[in-house]
């Protein structure tokens, strides 16, 4: 009984040593990743949400382009 006890603790610390090396190798790579997974994301937001906000037919996109209509006037 005491020889299964003893193998039963070696793998368990063997699991845990690899596990504890695979983490401390792979940590700082998925910690990049997935910061720079959410700094995509989050630009891709932004410019999803200022794309959809000078779209034709806004309000943004109605006085830019009268103001580059009067630019042009004044510029003849």
């Amino acid at each position: 009984m005491g020889k299964a006890i003893a193998f039963l603790v070696a793998v368990i610390a063997g699991v845990v040593a690899v596990g504890w090396v695979f983490s401390s190798l792979l940590g700082p790579f998925l910690f990049y990743l997935i910061v720079g997974a959410l700094v995509v994301g989050g630009g891709l937001y932004l410019y999803s949400k200022a794309k959809s906000s000078l779209a034709p037919g806004t309000r943004a996109q109605r006085r830019i382009e009268a103001a580059a209509r009067t630019y042009r006037m004044r510029n003849r």
